[in-house]
């Protein structure tokens, strides 16, 4: 029997965008008062397809930070965040050591160094190292509840589930051998 159940991602706080968009803003900014200063000769139109290009990416990223999903599909644990996927079996997950903490007590597992991720002040998405040199795949939207997966062949996975006790309880259930009839 085919089963797939999807866990709420702990929602983003509300000032994940703006650290987004004021960086770009600024860039935009500064495109235009170079652009518009006193100078002999008018800028290039290649100049002002600055303007349009930054807003793209803004919302190509704004549209990224959106693809936030944790997936249990069988026996299979599916992660996407942002552009990053991780699928695991559950029997790589070490569930003995496996834990729901705060990183804010736990700051020897925060993410601190990006690899090949999407981070930003309250989110972090894909591929980090941990401020402990573990290597760890992050979909964390909060700090003060995420649940810590150790792999069994090494790194981690970091996730912040809405509710991460039910998570951690539902990968264990699945771990646990159910005797064949």
């Amino acid at each position: 029997m085919h089963q797939k159940h999807a866990f709420d991602v702990a929602p983003l706080s509300s000032h994940a965008a703006l650290w987004l968009w004021l960086p770009m803003l600024v860039a935009i900014g500064a495109a235009i008062v170079a652009m518009t200063m006193d100078s002999q000769t008018p800028p290039p139109l290649a100049a002002w397809l600055v303007v349009p290009f930054v807003l793209l990416v803004g919302v190509v990223l704004t549209l990224a930070m959106r693809r936030r999903q944790i997936l249990l599909d069988n026996r299979e644990l599916q992660v996407q965040a942002t552009f990053y996927t991780k699928k695991l079996p559950v029997e790589a997950i070490d569930l003995e050591h496996a834990r729901v903490l705060s990183l804010e007590e736990h700051t020897d597992l925060a993410p601190m160094l990006k690899t090949n991720g999407f981070g930003l002040p309250g989110f972090k998405a894909g591929h980090f190292r941990l401020r402990n040199l573990t290597k760890a795949f992050c979909l964390v939207t909060d700090r003060t509840r995420v649940l810590s997966l150790p792999l069994r062949e090494g790194g981690m996975v970091l996730l912040s589930p809405a509710r991460p006790a039910d998570l951690l309880a539902r990968l264990r259930e699945l771990a646990t051998p159910t005797p064949h009839r």
